[in-house]
């Protein structure tokens, strides 16, 4: 797997209308990521993920709101599989071993709030 990342640094954030599905494009055996902010306090991330990528199971300090754009992804949260597809989300609870899977080439949106 091969991660590419590209951060948008807090100096390029612009009051603009965006459109989510094209800030970041797919690539082929890849996850991508782009950070949109960055704060103390939380942070906004996009990722995109071949079919058959994913995260393996880790834990996180902090809840996470995960809300899938486009295609189709498996997440486990403490051994429990959910399904979610384009328009679907589902939190993450602080400190909850979690994974992710494409079940199809899918599009998420990672809102992490620390505090």
């Amino acid at each position: 797997m091969k991660n590419n990342e590209n951060n948008m640094s807090d100096n390029s954030i612009k009051k603009e209308i965006l459109n989510i599905g094209s800030l970041l494009d797919y690539q082929e055996g890849s996850v991508v990521s782009r950070a949109l902010i960055n704060k103390d306090v939380g942070t906004v991330t996009l990722f995109s993920f071949d079919k058959g990528e994913g995260l393996s199971e880790h834990t996180a300090p902090f809840d996470a709101l995960v809300y899938v754009f486009d295609g189709e992804a498996e997440i486990t949260i403490s051994k429990e599989d959910f399904r979610l597809k384009s328009g679907q989300m589902i939190i993450m609870p602080a400190n909850e071993p979690h994974a992710l899977r494409a079940l199809e080439k899918f599009k998420m949106m990672l809102i992490m709030i620390k505090s």
